[in-house]
């Protein structure tokens, strides 16, 4: 199923939501699993000179991630709460993981250089996940059994929030160079 499809029918809703919860978990696990080889690399290595002057962004770094990692259980949540509101039976998450694999998850850990460019990655995904449902949904002249504007104010923040990320990844890489 392609988010760049009108959405026609509760159960459709549905499973686009789902495969955003799929997206926020990648998203949530990428950047977990970035702050451990931070950290796990910090801890092993004994400062000098020269590393003393990135503890700054190596902070900042950190308290992205940690962010990164908070904003994606919150979307999550607010995905679930829009899921509870359908009257729509849910997708086997086993199918919905399949989809975003396919659709969003052809990246891995290893092919990026740079743990920025990774989270830059996870975070334009996000915002373009977003995009797309927004424009499907509001393609669509199928009346859902949630409130519509209350299902695009959701959607519409979640993007807002994916577009601040986009922009602090990029900020804290101008920072670095």
């Amino acid at each position: 199923m392609s988010v760049g499809q009108r959405v026609d029918s509760d159960r459709q809703l549905v499973r686009l939501l789902q495969i955003g919860i799929v997206l926020e978990e990648v998203v949530e696990a990428r950047a977990t699993k970035h702050r451990q080889s931070i950290n796990t690399t910090a801890d092993t290595t004994v400062p000098d000179d020269t590393a003393r002057g990135n503890t700054d962004n190596d902070d900042n770094l950190n308290t992205l991630l940690i962010d990164a990692t908070k904003e994606s259980a919150r979307h999550r949540d607010q995905l679930e709460k829009l899921i509870d509101m359908l009257d729509a039976e849910s997708i086997a998450f086993d199918t919905v993981e399949t989809l975003v694999e396919t659709q969003y998850g052809r990246t891995e850990l290893e092919d990026f250089d740079d743990v920025l460019y990774d989270q830059l990655c996870n975070e334009e995904t996000a915002y373009k996940f977003y995009d797309d449902l927004l424009t499907a949904i509001q393609a669509s002249d199928v009346s859902f059994s949630i409130d519509r504007e209350r299902l695009l104010d959701v959607l519409k923040r979640l993007k807002a929030e994916e577009a601040e990320g986009v922009e602090a990844v990029t900020n804290l890489m101008e920072q670095r160079k």
